[in-house]
C-alpha cells in the first residue's frame, strides 16, 4: 500500500505528536488502524526479516523506557526494528506506546516489524489495564476495540535472514517447523490452547521435554526441545521475550534460546534491566542493557487511577 506525501507527512506529525505523550484523537487511531490492517493483512504468519534489524521485548505500557530504547537503539528508519509483542497492559501508557509503534509500521513498513504478544488480546487487556486507560483517556472502549480488532491480524513471529526464530513466547508441541506455523489462520483472538496459544505463552525450562506451565497457558519446553526445533528449522537459535529478566537477557538450553525483556523496572518496580539486540548483517549479535528513562514521569498522573492489578507470573 503506497503512501502519497500528505499522507507520509501526516503520520510524521501523528509520530513527533505521540513521541510528546499526546494521543491522537479516536478518529485518528480509528483510520490509523484500518490502514495497518491493510499492510499486516497481506504479511504472513512468520515474516522473513532481513538484519540488520534490532529485536525489542516486552514493553508493557511504560512511555518514557520506550523513549529511552529508541535514545539508545535510534529511531527508526535509521535502526530497523522487530518488536515481539506486549506493548500495553500493566505501565501507565499503553495507549502512547502501542499508538507509537503501530504508527512506526504504517510509515515504515519495510523498516518495522511488530509481532503479537500474549497480551495482544482482548481477554488478558481486560484484566491488566490497557481496557481501563483506553476508557480513561477517551472516555469510552472505542479505541481498544481498535487496538485489539487490529491485534488479530499481527504475524505470530518472525524470522531473521531464516536464521533466528522469534516468537513472543515459545514452542509448541504441535508445531515441529516453521512452515506449520504458515498454515495458521491466525485472524482470531488468540485461544485459550493449540498452536497460536502455545507461541504467545510457552517458556524455557531447565526440565527436558514438554511440562505443564504455571501460567495456566502455553507448555514448558526444555534443551532437547530447542535443539531439535533448531536443528530441524536450521536455526542458529531461537530469541524470544515473556518473561521478566532482573539483567534484560537470558541465554539458555546452550545458547538455543535467548530472551529478552525490554521494560526496565517493570510495574515500576522490579528493579530489572531492559535489554535489547542488535544484529548486523553478518548476524553478528550485540546485547544492549539499559535502565529506566531518566524523566521519572512515570504514572505521575497515573497511579491513583490505576488498580492493583494481578500478578499471574511473580
Amino acid at each position: 500500500m503506497a503512501a502519497d506525501t500528505g499522507d507520509l507527512d501526516d503520520l510524521d506529525r501523528q509520530i513527533a505528536s505521540v513521541m510528546d505523550c499526546n494521543p491522537l484523537s479516536e478518529d485518528e487511531v480509528v483510520r490509523l488502524c484500518d490502514k495497518t490492517k491493510g499492510i499486516l493483512q497481506g504479511d504472513p504468519n512468520v515474516p522473513n526479516v532481513a538484519a540488520p534489524v534490532t529485536v525489542v521485548g516486552d514493553i508493557h505500557g511504560q512511555f518514557y523506557d520506550l523513549l529511552e530504547l529508541f535514545r539508545i537503539g535510534g529511531k527508526a528508519p535509521d535502526t530497523n526494528y522487530l518488536f515481539m509483542g506486549d506493548y500495553v497492559d500493566r505501565g501507565y501508557y499503553s495507549v502512547e506506546c502501542v499508538t507509537l509503534v503501530v504508527l512506526l509500521k504504517l510509515r515504515y513498513p519495510n523498516r518495522v516489524t511488530i509481532l503479537r504478544g500474549n497480551h495482544e488480546s482482548r481477554q488478558i487487556t481486560q484484566v491488566y489495564g490497557f481496557y481501563d486507560e483506553c476508557v480513561r483517556k477517551y472516555g469510552s472502549a472505542n479505541v481498544w476495540k481498535c487496538f485489539t480488532d487490529l491485534f488479530d491480524y499481527l504475524p505470530l513471529a518472525a524470522i531473521v535472514d531464516d536464521a533466528i526464530f522469534c516468537p513472543h513466547g515459545g514452542l509448541s508441541p504441535s508445531l515441529d517447523r516453521i512452515e506449520h506455523v504458515q498454515k495458521l489462520d491466525r485472524f482470531v483472538e488468540i485461544p485459550h490452547e493449540g498452536p497460536i496459544c502455545d507461541l504467545m505463552w510457552s517458556d524455557p525450562d531447565d526440565r527436558y521435554g514438554w511440562g505443564i506451565s504455571p501460567r495456566g497457558a502455553g507448555y514448558t519446553f526444555g534443551q532437547d526441545i530447542t535443539e531439535t526445533f533448531n536443528h530441524d528449522n536450521s536455526l542458529q537459535f531461537i530469541v524470544r521475550a515473556h518473561q521478566l529478566i532482573m539483567e534484560g537477557f537470558q541465554w539458555q538450553h546452550a545458547n538455543g534460546v535467548l530472551t529478552l525483556f525490554s521494560a526496565p523496572n517493570y510495574c515500576y518496580r522490579c528493579g530489572n534491566q531492559a535489554a535489547i539486540m542488535q544484529l548486523d548483517e553478518s548476524l553478528n549479535q550485540s546485547i544492549v542493557q539499559f535502565d529506566p528513562a531518566p524523566r521519572h514521569q512515570h504514572g505521575v498522573d497515573g497511579k491513583a487511577k490505576v488498580k492493583a492489578l494481578p500478578d499471574y507470573f511473580l
